[in-house]
C-alpha cells in the first residue's frame, strides 16, 4: 500500500488509512451496539459449526436402525457409507472408524509400526505378528517388521510436522513409538519435504505429514524421500475429505490415510473417521484391526481393537453426504470472499496452496505481523460476540510433558500468530463483512 511513497508520504497515508480506519471500525461497532447487524447482536459466532442434513432426513435413516435392531459391527449403513464414500471421493477402499485417532493408529499398527525395535523394510504388512505390551516399549515385542541387529527394544521413530494438533502425537505414542517433530513450509504450512530427511536415523520407521486445513502436501516430494530410505508413508488426512491432488483425491496416497469425520470437518458423523488404502493386503488388515483382529471366521489373527462406527453415526453420515458438494462450493466461495474482503490489508498473510494440490477451504487461517496484534483482534472480536481459535496453538513440539522437545523456528513462530476465523455453512456474508471491519480497524491500530 505505501510502496513507492516517500518517508512522509508513508506517514500521511498511514495517518489517514488509520483514521479512515478506525472511523470505520466505530462505526461498525455502533452498529452492533444498536442491533443493525441482526447476524452478529443475535448469537454469538464460533469459529464453525456442524453441517447437518435436515432432521427428518437422518430419522428417516435411523428408523431403519430401529427396525433391524443392528446397531454396530460393521452394519448395513456403515457398509453403505464406505461405498458411498469410495464413489463421491474416487478413493479405492474406505474403512469407517470410531474417530481420525484411532484410524491413525490402526495404519501404524496395520503397516507393522507398533512395538519397538521396528527399522527400515516393514516386510509382509499381511503377516501376523504381536506387538507386545504397549506399555513397555522396552520388551522387544515384534508386528512382522524387520528388526535391525543393535536396536532391538528401541521404539520406531516417525517425523511429523510441529504444526498440528496433538492427535497426531497420541496415535503414535499409543502404539507404542516415538514422534519427531519436523518443521514446516512457512507458506504452504505443511511439512517441508527438505526438512524431512534432515531428521532421519537408522530407528526412522515413517513419516506422517499432516494437510494442514486442506491444503495438500507435496505429496509427490514427500513419496520420492520415503522411497528414498524405504520409509512407511502415513497421512494425517484429518482435514482432507474433498482436497484433491492434480484432480484426484489426495486421500488416496501414502500408505494409509487416516481422515476426520468429527463434527467440525466439511463432512461429518458427529464422531468417525477412516482409513484410506490402496493395498489390498492393508484394507484386510485394517478391517480386522478395527474389530478386536477377528477374521471373517471370528478367529482372533491380529492384535486389533474396537475401532468399529456405530450404525446412528453412519446414518448421520450418509444424510450428511448427500449435501457435501454443497458444503464444498459453500466454503470455497466464502474463502474467496475472505480474502476479497480482508484484500489491502496491511500486514496480513494467507496460506499458500501447493502447486499440484487443491484446497478443500474447509479453514480460513490469517497471519498477524505479531502475537501482539492477534491477542488484540481476539479481544475486539470477543467484545462483539465472535470466537475464531488459535489453530495450532502451541505447537506440538512445545507440549514437553508429552514428548522431547525439538526446535521448529517456523511452526513456533507461525503458532504464535496464526487465527481461523469463522467459516462454515451458516455463516452469514453480513458477519463475515463485520468480522473483516474490526480485523482491518486493529491491525491498522498497530500501524
Amino acid at each position: 500500500l505505501v510502496r513507492g511513497f516517500s518517508g512522509d508520504g508513508r506517514k500521511n497515508r498511514r495517518g489517514m488509512m488509520k483514521e479512515t480506519q478506525n472511523e470505520k471500525q466505530k462505526e461498525t461497532q455502533e452498529k452492533m451496539k444498536k442491533g443493525l447487524d441482526k447476524g452478529l447482536e443475535k448469537s454469538p459466532v464460533y469459529v464453525t459449526q456442524p453441517s447437518l442434513a435436515p432432521l427428518d432426513e437422518v430419522v428417516s435413516l435411523l428408523e431403519g436402525v430401529w427396525d433391524r435392531g443392528i446397531l454396530t459391527h460393521n452394519g448395513p449403513l456403515v457398509q453403505q457409507l464406505e461405498k458411498e464414500l469410495e464413489q463421491e471421493l474416487g478413493v479405492p477402499r474406505f474403512v469407517a472408524v470410531t474417530n481420525g485417532t484411532i484410524a491413525l493408529q490402526m495404519a501404524i499398527r496395520a503397516l507393522g509400526l507398533s512395538g519397538s525395535g521396528i527399522v527400515g523394510n516393514m516386510g509382509n504388512v499381511g503377516s501376523v505378528g504381536s506387538v507386545g505390551n504397549l506399555g513397555n516399549m522396552g520388551n522387544g515385542g515384534q508386528s512382522g517388521g524387520v528388526v535391525q541387529p543393535g536396536h532391538r527394544g528401541q521404539p520406531g521413530e516417525i517425523i511429523i510436522s510441529s504444526f498440528t494438533w496433538i492427535a497426531t502425537v497420541s496415535a503414535i505414542k499409543w502404539e507404542g513409538c516415538v514422534p519427531v517433530c519436523c518443521d514446516i513450509n512457512p507458506k504452504t504450512l505443511n511439512l517441508d519435504p527438505a526438512e524431512i530427511e534432515r531428521h532421519i536415523t537408522e530407528r526412522t520407521v515413517a513419516i506422517m505429514p499432516v494437510h494442514v486445513f486442506g491444503n495438500p502436501c507435496d505429496v509427490e516430494a514427500i513419496e520420492a524421500v520415503a522411497r528414498k530410505h524405504d520409509l512407511k508413508v502415513i497421512y494425517d488426512a484429518a482435514h482432507a475429505i474433498g482436497s484433491t491432488w492434480k484432480g484426484e483425491s489426495v486421500l488416496s496416497w501414502g500408505d494409509v490415510s487416516g481422515t476426520s469425520l468429527h463434527a467440525t470437518k466439511l463432512l461429518n458423523t458427529g464422531e468417525g473417521g477412516g482409513c484410506i488404502t490402496r493395498d489390498p493386503g492393508l484394507w484386510e488388515k485394517l478391517e480386522r484391526i478395527r474389530f478386536f483382529g477377528h477374521d471373517a471366521q471370528k478367529d482372533i489373527v491380529e492384535d486389533g481393537f474396537n475401532g468399529k462406527m456405530t450404525e446412528v453415526h453412519a446414518a448421520l453420515g450418509l444424510a450428511n453426504l448427500r449435501y457435501y458438494r454443497e458444503v464444498l462450493a459453500d466454503r470455497k466461495r466464502k474463502y474467496a470472499l475472505y480474502l476479497e474482503m480482508l484484500d489491502g490489508v496491511p500486514g496480513l498473510e494467507f496460506q499458500q496452496m501447493q502447486p499440484g494440490g487443491e484446497s478443500n477451504y474447509s479453514y480460513f487461517a490469517v497471519m498477524f505481523e505479531s502475537e501482539e496484534v492477534l491477542l488484540r483482534v481476539i479481544e475486539a472480536l470477543a467484545a462483539v460476540h465472535v470466537f475464531p481459535r488459535r489453530y495450532f496453538y502451541p505447537s506440538v513440539n512445545r507440549f514437553t510433558k508429552v514428548l522431547a522437545y525439538r526446535s521448529t523456528p517456523v511452526a513456533e513462530d507461525i503458532s504464535s500468530r496464526i487465527l481461523c476465523l469463522p467459516h462454515y455453512l451458516g455463516l452469514k456474508e453480513e458477519d463475515m463483512s463485520a468480522i473483516c471491519d474490526v480485523i482491518r480497524g486493529e491491525v491498522v491500530r498497530n500501524l
